[in-house]
């Protein structure tokens, strides 16, 4: 194994000049809809009083949650020793503090004034889960930018362990505090269950590896630098192992709420009456969104391919988004139950309105300015991690197996 040598990357080609403006682009397209939505009111958008919670705020967590899981290759080369994991800690750092930003951003112009934040990061209000975000996402980017600085400084690489526990701590807490959000929410039957924290923990796992396979291929594609097979099946194992272990917590958290008779009324509307939610769930989140991308990179036939890890890559993602559009605005389309085991009456916020004897569920259709405003958080984030890398030092000049495998025998 011989010295892993960092650089930049020259960013002088058409085609990183093109990537930077599409990123653009989408950023510009994605402010014009949340200014759009800001000027004329969230009645433009398929939220209501009922569905507070939409799109944006599916994006939004989808990104914070893939920040940390993004962490976990640093992690592991820093905290458990794996050596062939180091050399991709520099872009595990930069790739999570970039999804964190691009998970705020979209948080942030979704709120329909952001100026609001200031209140938030001024009052505190130590009962609310919120209230303790915001301390461990401005910590989690300071910890991290922190951690950065040990691994590239060479005077201060002593540290870098250290800082690698920090880190390590730090990440399970804010996607914790995450889960907790849900869990919490005692008020809503599809959330109010303490399974959530860790069951965010392993989803960051899964989300951020999947975009972290997705930014190292193309990072090395482009610019032709050679990246060996003992990284990418490291990699590309570890990736399923995190699929299964999100698989196994959704399991257990359903079968719990079927244990329990009272969370009986939604597991059956998430299971099998939930109309797009159901299908989200069966066909995105556990198919396509698992199961498929187990098949591949596990499949003699597929498990060497470099294409088809990216297309598990790409549904992992997508099964993500699913399972995260059926937890957050599945689980306000389903009514509150104002009083359990009692006859349910209704209210100006309409739970428990029944239309034709059956209780009705809140509709809630996606606008475009949502989407577009999701789809910018993505792109801010890939626009600080392709940026980044031309100025500074994040990535090995080579990823070879004789270079960066420790056991390698030629």
């Amino acid at each position: 194994m011989r010295k892993i040598q960092y650089k930049e990357l020259e960013g002088t080609s058409l085609g990183y000049w093109g990537l930077l403006a599409s990123l653009g682009a989408v950023i510009m397209i994605a402010l014009g809809s949340a200014y759009y939505m800001e000027h004329n009111g969230h009645h433009v958008t398929g939220m209501t009083n009922q569905i507070v919670w939409g799109m944006p705020h599916v994006f939004a967590i989808f990104l914070i949650v893939s920040a940390s899981g993004a962490l976990n290759i640093a992690s592991i080369g820093s905290v458990f020793g794996k050596v062939i994991y180091k050399p991709l800690g520099r872009l595990s750092g930069l790739l999570a503090i970039a999804l964190l930003v691009g998970g705020l951003c979209v948080l942030l112009l979704d709120l329909g004034r952001p100026d609001r934040l200031i209140v938030a990061m001024t009052e505190y209000n130590f009962k609310s889960i919120f209230a303790w975000n915001i301390f461990l996402y401005t910590g989690f980017m300071v910890i991290v930018g922190v951690y950065l600085w040990m691994m590239m400084e060479r005077k201060m690489n002593k540290y870098s362990k250290i800082a690698g526990y920090a880190a390590f701590v730090w990440r399970l807490m804010l996607t914790t505090g995450t889960g907790c959000i849900f869990g919490f929410l005692v008020a809503r039957q599809a959330y109010d269950a303490a399974i959530m924290a860790p069951m965010f923990v392993v989803m960051s796992f899964s989300f951020g590896l999947a975009i972290y396979l997705l930014v190292l291929f193309a990072a090395y594609n482009w610019s032709g630098r050679p990246l060996g097979d003992a990284i990418v099946n490291r990699l590309k194992n570890l990736l399923g192992v995190f699929i299964a272990g999100v698989l196994y917590f959704t399991l257990v958290y359903h079968i719990s709420n079927l244990y329990a008779t009272e969370h009986h009324a939604v597991e059956s509307f998430v299971l099998s009456g939930g109309g797009i939610y159901t299908s989200l769930f069966w066909w995105g989140q556990v198919a396509f969104g698992s199961l498929a991308p187990m098949a591949i990179l596990y499949h003699p036939a597929t498990r060497g391919s470099r294409q088809m890890i990216a297309t598990a890559c790409v549904l992992t993602i997508l099964g993500g988004m699913a399972q995260l559009y059926v937890i957050v605005v599945g689980g306000q389309a389903f009514p509150l139950v104002l009083f359990p085991e009692h006859e349910i009456i209704s209210s100006g916020f309409n739970d428990g309105v029944f239309v034709q004897g059956v209780q009705s569920v809140h509709p809630y259709s996606t606008s475009i300015y949502e989407v577009l405003l999701g789809f910018g958080g993505f792109a801010i984030a890939m626009l600080l991690v392709t940026f980044a890398v031309k100025i500074l030092r994040f990535l090995p000049e080579s990823l070879a197996d004789d270079v960066a495998d420790p056991h390698y025998k030629a």
